[in-house]
């Protein structure tokens, strides 16, 4: 037999209180999230579920604005699309190759500017120049560069090198944009690295020489292992920013891809479908270059 124990009126009038000032402490915490739970639901709730929405309708643009619902007949299109497909292959690319070297980069360059060499915080300044510069300019800049007869070829010939269209061949193209981001985002990670360097207590180098450690074995052994939550933090940001790469493609190739599709990402696809071909609801899964008319209808 279980006991039960039964609360007095006195014991019951001493919890009323309590559990007042238990819901008001909830109240209070849930009024402190409303701002951001708002955020969220409008800026990223409610944009992921209209995107579901409209990638099973097709969508009028011109005119009064309709929707017509077509299933799964959109995803059956980004099956079949050979162009998403050569997107996802230069995006992975892309971002398999720009990650690693930008952040290998950028903790190689912390390293450096935190072992007190001379004018150390003139070199900061102006190896992060490029990260606060604009990205349209800076492309801007490049595709001069890599012209034909442009700075990197002069440079390249120079020395015995063989030159490139960097601009119209499809087999360097997209390494051109990756020189770029790599050489302009490189530096914003530097920063990251060089505070996170600086809150290594200097006593933990210092035990280590006393034990006969070598720079390199303590940059293996202490540095790297302690700065894994910065590069954790550097890869994630580095991956979701390559994963958005369009402004360099879009203008070095004008908007298309080119040259053959070389420089065709993800985004910009999705920046063709919707912009361009005004195909909302296929844009929404995921874009092509086929005209509007091509969806059958239902």
């Amino acid at each position: 037999m279980t006991r039960r124990f039964v609360k007095t009126p006195r014991q019951r009038k001493l919890l009323k209180p309590v559990e007042r000032q238990r819901l008001r402490q909830d109240l209070t915490g849930y009024l402190f999230m409303a701002p951001t739970l708002f955020v969220i639901g409008v800026f990223v709730v409610l944009p992921i579920l209209f995107a579901v929405f409209l990638s099973v309708h097709r969508v009028q643009l011109l005119g009064e604005i309709e929707y017509e619902f077509v299933g799964g007949r959109n995803f059956q299109r980004l099956v079949t699309d050979d162009r998403v497909g050569i997107a996802l292959r230069n995006t992975a690319k892309y971002v398999a190759i720009v990650v690693p070297t930008q952040t290998m980069l950028a903790l190689i360059l912390a390293v450096t500017l935190n072992a007190g060499i001379k004018a150390r915080n003139w070199l900061r300044i102006l190896y992060f120049l490029p990260t606060v510069t604009s990205s349209a300019v800076l492309t801007l800049i490049f595709m001069w560069i890599y012209n034909t007869n442009g700075l990197l070829n002069d440079l390249l010939a120079a020395i015995g090198l063989p030159t490139y269209n960097w601009l119209g061949d499809p087999a360097v193209a997209l390494n051109g944009i990756m020189l770029m981001n790599i050489w302009s985002t490189a530096p914003f990670y530097m920063v990251i690295y060089l505070a996170a360097l600086q809150d290594i207590p200097r006593s933990v180098y210092e035990a280590s020489e006393l034990d006969g450690a070598t720079a390199w074995q303590q940059f293996i052994y202490i540095t790297v292992p302690l700065l894994k939550p910065v590069t954790f933090f550097v890869v994630a940001m580095g991956i979701i920013g390559t994963f958005q790469l369009f402004d360099q493609s879009y203008i070095f190739s004008g908007g298309t891809g080119g040259p053959n599709n070389s420089t065709l990402t993800v985004v910009l696809l999705i920046y063709q479908a919707v912009f361009r071909n005004l195909q909302l609801g296929y844009g929404a899964r995921s874009p092509s270059s086929s005209p509007l008319s091509s969806l059958p209808s239902p």
